[in-house]
């Protein structure tokens, strides 16, 4: 993509609305633009990170044997009523009226419609294990949205259900959403910490959030040494065999972990003084247990092996892709701008062209251009006529991995520059060598 036909909205100056470096440096670096309060417009910048939050979540849940669909973001409030939750979700529902003034709502959470979907189609326990999930827009009203799209009223939210015969089955169903979030989070180049969560009035004792240290978390948490060390299981995992993938889970909740809210200090006192991790935490996953709680109002049964009719035993498992971008940022970034780990990149290559309009420049930058697209990479080639600190400040600010300046003088002696945006560290080779880096031979 070329840069002067590109739509990226720089700020030079730092929003004031912005409470957090997330915020403040999407809105700076093009990604979003505020619409209202906690409603945000995702502008190409900003969906291109999106999308590939997205696809890697994908892939982790399907490797995992979950299977995709789409639900309305509109729902029926009978459907509510039937479980009970219409009346007692609070001011946060944002209710209205279709023409015909049937009672609707728009969905902050799946959970009623799922079942719905489930007890219409779903008869015997041979259709079990059964995982549905979605990738949609979510509504909740919150009193005071802040932080950007850390904590916004409309939000991208992936949650899938499990549908089992048993506990033992909602258990495994529950451990391979544990195994693929690992997964899923790690492949963003982020360290997530499973942590002990409150159930709530929702019960049981199978609930985990993931939590990713930063210093500008939003809550404080405490964790043993060793997670900082564990091993993340890899793309061979057999999500087929349960004991190993219980083994897994064994692994990472065995250490001591959790959040201010479930802090035992009796039990932190007992873990060593140097393998004590006190930080502050961003929540960046949930999933939890909660049995019959949906599936026995709604009537939602299988018939078991032994001829009798069995509630479906469930779990939910949350992600949010739009705030996992912002707590991505809060983990890696610098007093330049974003530092974008590489699978959630918006582009790979930031090509910057010193003197746009100078033949030997164009050329060289052309050809790199072409070649790093055959190869696979997304180039933003910055082709624009803006002066050099301007160029390395964008680059800075937007956070590509690697920056290729092409100059004059480098051009002369044969040579490119290329520049690692994480670590700042600086390389002189030539565009032979800088293709054969980067696969573009």
């Amino acid at each position: 993509m070329r840069l002067s036909r590109y739509f990226l909205p720089i700020l030079k100056e730092n929003p004031r609305e912005a409470e957090i470096v997330s915020h403040r440096l999407m809105l700076r670096a093009g990604m979003i633009k505020q619409q209202a309060a906690g409603s945000f417009s995702w502008l190409p910048l900003g969906k291109r990170v999106l999308d590939k939050v997205c696809r890697i979540i994908r892939e982790e849940q399907d490797r995992a044997g979950a299977l995709e669909i789409m639900m309305p973001t509109i729902q029926s409030a009978e459907l509510w009523r039937e479980s009970g939750r219409y009346d007692a979700y609070g001011p946060e529902m944002l209710r209205l009226q279709d023409r015909h003034e049937r009672e609707m709502l728009y969905g902050p959470t799946n959970e009623e419609m799922v079942t719905d979907i489930f007890r219409s189609y779903v008869r015997s326990y041979k259709d079990l294990p059964l995982n549905l999930y979605h990738i949609q827009w979510k509504f909740r009203d919150e009193v005071r949205p802040r932080f950007g799209v850390m904590r916004s009223r409309e939000f991208l939210m992936k949650d899938a259900y499990s549908f089992d015969l048993d506990y033992d089955g909602a258990k495994a169903a529950y451990n391979r959403m544990f195994v693929s979030y690992l997964r899923t989070f790690t492949r963003m180049g982020l360290q997530a910490i499973p942590m002990r969560a409150d159930t709530g009035p929702i019960g049981g004792d199978l609930s985990h959030e993931f939590i990713i240290l930063a210093e500008t978390g939003e809550s404080q948490v405490y964790c043993h040494r060793d997670y900082l060390a564990l091993p993340v299981p890899g793309a061979e995992t057999d999500f087929g065999n349960d004991a190993e993938i219980a083994g897994i889970v064994k692994d990472w909740t065995t250490p001591y972990a959790a959040t201010d809210e479930m802090h035992d200090e009796d039990a932190w006192a007992a873990v060593a003084p140097d393998a004590q991790v006190s930080a502050r935490g961003i929540e960046v996953g949930h999933i939890f247990h909660f049995g019959e709680k949906y599936s026995k109002p709604f009537g939602a049964s299988v018939t078991g092996p032994d001829g009798k009719e069995h509630l479906v035993s469930m779990g939910s498992y949350g992600i949010g892709p739009s705030r996992l971008i912002a707590a991505i940022i809060e983990a890696f970034h610098d007093d330049a701008g974003i530092i974008w780990p590489e699978s959630v990149a918006p582009f790979d290559v930031a090509l910057i062209n010193m003197k746009p309009g100078d033949q030997a420049c164009d050329a060289v930058c052309d050809d790199l251009y072409a070649k790093l697209s055959a190869a696979g990479k997304d180039v933003l080639y910055d082709d624009t006529d803006q002066r050099a600190g301007g160029k390395f400040a964008t680059a800075d600010l937007i956070g590509l991995p690697w920056q290729v300046i092409v100059g004059p003088r480098g051009v002369a002696a044969g040579e490119v520059e290329i520049k690692n945006r994480r670590t700042g560290e600086r390389e002189t080779l030539s565009p032979a060598d800088l293709l054969a880096r980067f696969g573009g031979h």
